[in-house]
């Protein structure tokens, strides 16, 4: 079961070395997009069974629209129906899910009516543990039970990984979801309610998945659209211009570059001498991520369109050796002015620069004094020694800026103005306040105890964060403008967070260098701060090669810009996640009280679980307002158990927010937490369905604000806008 992202499907087939692949047939089955859908992986079969039913045939289509198979399953106890039971009664009122009456109409019960219902069975090959499943139950009430009775039972998987009440009315369909649950045996358990229902729990039918991820998300669509309308103007014909252009990223076309973060995007083309011919397409102003375009050496005439100076992230234009005519759109003078664009024009003999553009000489002019001749061949080599002075002034200054990330201790000294201004501190040094190229910057120097070891050697912390920041990037982690390594100093220099750290937020600290209180964060901010510290760790764990774990998650490692959006911060204890069969660096202590998952110690075997399980306290800190710790001693998690076991949001939630926050996200953001601290690393989600639930919260928000115009569940606007970022390396 496969829910498409978009309104179109691309299915990649590649050669891994084997022979050319290629598909026998290729069926779809159209199915209702709110049934199935896991984010972006896929569901892959594990059994679909008819439970209580006599015959040992299967009920398929016609009889189910959506061609699923109903294999019999005859081992348990039936339950005969009430005569008005039929299947065509309950296949009037099916749900979404639209399970065929004819299955509907049996069901599995116990003869007891204070007994459980137990199923089990232990996956096997391909489907091994540690893999995540979900699970279907389909539930119908077929007997006409006395007025005023219920049949209501409690639907548990593995202990406490997932529990759900059920109460049946007469020949209504009812079907219960799981959270993905895992383990080398899945045990089901439906047990009736004490004292609620003298009638025996019972199942109708079940389905069981295994979630299988697929970490490469489709292109934008509109990115999509835009390359396939400029491949078909030009009439591109290279091999790798089929099938999705970013993804797989090892696959991508020849000649873009995308990012990849909640969505891939293309952020340059290069299609420099392809031969292309005609005018500059429109499509390429349809690529608003696009940073850099060269279309430099083809043969492509008209008019500069002007509207590629409304690409807002474009900052290198290349077209030169052309036969562009006419004058260069102001707007994109006027962007090479601000020096927010650089623009190659050069070998466009027809392209005219000035405004307006100067008349053509007629042959008359021949009669100019030839000493006119020699002043303006003058005037035309003082102005090209000019240009190449200019270029070299550039190429020299450019140099210095990409030079200009490690700087010397004097350098950190003027750059703080002598560390006038400490705006941070913490286990390896004060952080201050400086400013680099006109624009404030965070300061970290490393305290001479932590700086260098008895034996000379650099901090381990201050190496591995200067070398993991200069090659991860993403909109959601802090990025890293400069370092000082000097033998006896060593600093790093950060973009400036305004806003500070989230625990001070929540605490009501005051903001460091600004010394205000902050203002109380609503319940639509948190949602989106979760959000965006989820989409930081995806880009860490699933989009860097390989991938990276941070270990040290927590609520003052999570900074906020002036514009309230997070960003992860401090990776002086991150690790790459090592390749199979070798032995990760676990020995060196690492990670918070109070954030540490219950398997920590020197012998765990590093993975992203454990960031999942500091991420699942972060999401219970912006819950409750409480720390990860209480007073204590005790973890809020286990502080919180007495109020999820009750459901009891008002108790939970943050006092400061009044009541103003949307029940039902809260609750689908307590789920999240609850799975994400779970004991067991194998029973925590990956982060990907960690943020594709709490993109599943934010919708919930949204559409009951807007469901209820007087109902206020925060101040600020739900839209989340994420900056996307190339691979690491």
């Amino acid at each position: 079961m496969y829910v498409s992202q978009a309104n179109y499907i691309q299915v990649c087939v590649v050669n891994m070395g084997s022979g050319i692949p290629f598909i026998s047939a290729l069926e779809l089955r159209v199915l209702n997009n709110s049934l199935y859908g896991i984010g972006t992986g896929f569901l892959r079969y594990f059994w679909r069974t008819n439970m209580g039913t006599s015959s040992r045939f299967s009920t398929r289509y016609p009889l189910d629209v959506y061609d699923r198979i109903w294999w019999s399953e005859v081992d348990y106890p039936p339950l005969f129906p009430s005569a008005g039971a039929s299947a065509a009664s309950l296949s009037n009122n099916s749900d979404a899910y639209k399970v065929p009456g004819e299955v509907l109409r049996t069901a599995a019960t116990v003869t007891n009516g204070n007994s459980s219902f137990s199923h089990s069975w232990t996956p096997r090959k391909p489907y091994v543990p540690p893999g995540n499943w979900i699970l279907y139950f389909h539930f119908a009430e077929i007997q006409s039970l006395p007025r005023g009775q219920q049949r209501e039972f409690t639907v548990s998987i593995n202990g406490n990984q997932f529990t759900e009440s059920v109460t049946l009315e007469y020949l209504k369909p009812v079907t219960v979801v799981s959270t993905p649950v895992t383990g080398s045996q899945i045990n089901i358990l439906i047990s009736p309610t004490s004292n609620k229902s003298t009638y025996p729990p019972i199942l109708n039918a079940i389905e069981g998945y295994n979630i299988v991820e697929l970490l490469n998300v489709q292109t934008a669509e509109d990115d999509v659209k835009a390359i396939n309308d400029t491949k078909a103007t030009y009439r591109v014909n290279k091999e790798s211009w089929q099938g999705d252009p970013c993804v797989p990223s090892n696959y991508t076309w020849d000649g873009l570059n995308c990012s990849y973060g909640k969505t891939p995007r293309i952020i340059s083309l290069n299609l420099s001498s392809s031969n292309l011919v005609g005018n500059i397409a429109s499509s390429f102003s349809d690529l608003p991520e696009l940073e850099s375009l060269d279309l430099s050496n083809n043969q492509l005439s008209g008019e500069i369109p002007e509207t590629l100076a409304k690409l807002p992230k474009l900052r290198n234009l290349y077209l030169s050796g052309n036969n562009l005519t006419g004058l260069v759109p102001k707007a994109l003078k006027g962007r090479v002015e601000d020096k927010t664009l650089y623009l190659s024009l050069d070998g466009n003999p027809n392209l005219c620069r000035a405004d307006p553009c100067p008349q053509k000489k007629n042959e008359k002019s021949i009669s100019v004094p030839v000493a006119t001749s020699v002043s303006a061949f003058f005037v035309v080599l003082l102005c090209a020694l000019a240009t190449i002075c200019l270029i070299k002034r550039k190429n020299v200054r450019e140099s210095k800026i990409r030079r200009s990330q490690s700087l010397k201790y004097g350098d950190i000294s003027k750059i703080t103005k002598d560390f006038g201004t400490v705006i941070g501190k913490g286990a390896s040094g004060k952080v201050y306040l400086g400013e680099l190229e006109d624009r404030k910057v965070a300061v970290k120097v490393l305290s001479k105890s932590s700086g260098t070891e008895s034996t000379g050697q650099p901090d381990k912390r201050f190496l591995v964060e200067a070398q993991l920041l200069t090659t991860v990037h993403h909109g959601n982690l802090v990025s890293l403008k400069g370092y000082c390594d000097d033998p006896k100093n060593k600093a790093l220099i950060y973009e400036f967070m305004a806003k500070g750290n989230l625990r001070q937020h929540l605490s009501g600290e005051d903001l460091g260098v600004t010394g205000t209180k902050p203002k109380v964060l609503t319940w639509d901010r948190r949602l989106r701060i979760a959000v965006d510290v989820a989409e930081g760790l995806v880009y860490l764990h699933n989009h860097c090669n390989p991938p990276i774990i941070h270990r040290d998650i927590k609520t003052t490692n999570i900074l906020l810009n002036e514009n309230m959006q997070a960003k992860i911060s401090d990776f002086g204890l991150s690790r790459p996640l090592p390749e199979a069969g070798r032995t990760p660096e676990s020995s060196t202590p690492w990670g918070t009280a109070g954030y540490l998952p219950p398997e920590y110690g020197p012998t765990y075997d590093l993975n992203q679980k454990s960031d999942v399980y500091s991420f699942g306290i972060v999401l219970l800190e912006l819950m409750t307002g409480h720390p990860a710790l209480t007073p204590e001693q005790e973890s809020i998690s286990k502080w919180a158990i007495p109020f999820f076991q009750k459901e009891n949001m008002q108790g939970l939630m943050d006092r400061q927010l009044q009541g103003k926050f949307d029940i039902d996200s809260a609750k689908k953001v307590a789920k999240v937490a609850k799975s994400c601290t779970q004991t067991e690393p194998g029973a925590r989600p990956d982060i990907n369905q960690v943020l594709t639930e709490l993109k599943g919260a934010i919708e919930l928000a949204s559409k009951h604000k807007y469901a209820d115009g007087n109902r206020e569940i925060g101040a600020t606007s739900l839209e989340v806008k994420l900056d996307g970022a190339p691979v690491a390396g």
